[in-house]
């Protein structure tokens, strides 16, 4: 039989794991999906995710390959997946890709959403899915401090990853803030993103919306570089990767 490549999509509550990436300790979003591919086709088999969710991050629509031999069809490795995957990982599409296809190195683009629940009263059934913030923020001043970083900049100061050496310049080519009833909900839409970048983000636009910082100040926090000079790192469980972009439509859904 032909090796084949596969691309699957994925969704994910992440509450209880470790992140997508397999860890020597901890349990992983990869290293699940990887023991059901492995039972299935009787071999080791390894995935390669579109991005990395830090722990209790999660995911509407990640994006993973991985080439294996078999005789399934999509569909059938699509219901074999969901058949033992645990109820918090679901296999949402399954398909045949060009051997070439690679779910990081092709994705142009990644969408993320971060959710705050601004109310004094708890949302008891969305609580694993929204960061309580119970004092109201002010969504105009953090809409205009987001308009300041949107487009290409250097996000040094928003990188949780201080030993970074590798370029830190990204494009942000959106940034919005709304809200919706008592949910403020940021959507963030970029080329790529480093280690923490969008929860760091949204800390930043936080403690803009409860008045500790000024919107005009955004640009001088890009100029520092310096990560101490930018917000809090929001909780991961109100950030969800909702969406990876291709070049087609086609490769992207």
């Amino acid at each position: 039989m032909k090796i084949k490549n596969y691309r699957i999509t994925v969704a994910y509550d992440g509450s209880r794991y470790q992140g997508w990436q397999r860890l020597a300790s901890g349990v992983s979003i990869q290293g699940k999906i990887e023991d059901v591919l492995s039972q299935m086709v009787g071999h080791k088999v390894e995935i390669h995710g579109a991005g990395r969710t830090d722990a209790g991050v999660h995911a509407r629509a990640q994006v993973a390959h991985f080439k294996i031999q078999t005789d399934h069809t999509p569909d059938e490795i699509r219901a074999y997946l969901n058949r033992y995957l645990p109820e918090d990982i679901a296999v949402t599409a399954c398909a045949e890709v060009p051997e070439r296809f690679h779910a990081r190195l092709n994705a142009t683009g990644k969408r993320y959403v971060y959710r705050i629940w601004n109310s004094d009263t708890p949302n008891v059934f969305e609580r694993k899915y929204l960061c309580r913030m119970p004092d109201r923020l002010d969504v105009p001043a953090m809409q205009r401090a987001a308009a300041y970083l949107t487009g290409t900049h250097d996000f040094k100061a928003f990188c949780g990853n201080r030993k970074m050496k590798k370029s830190t310049v990204r494009t942000l080519h959106t940034l919005q803030v709304e809200r919706l009833g008592e949910e403020v909900r940021l959507t963030v839409t970029g080329t790529g993103f480093l280690q923490n970048m969008v929860r760091i983000l949204a800390g930043t636009l936080v403690e803009v919306g409860q008045g500790k910082r000024q919107p005009e100040q955004m640009p001088a926090l890009l100029d520092s570089l310096d990560r101490s000079q930018a917000g809090i790192t929001m909780p991961p469980q109100g950030l969800i990767l909702d969406e990876v972009f291709y070049q087609t439509a086609k490769e992207s859904r």
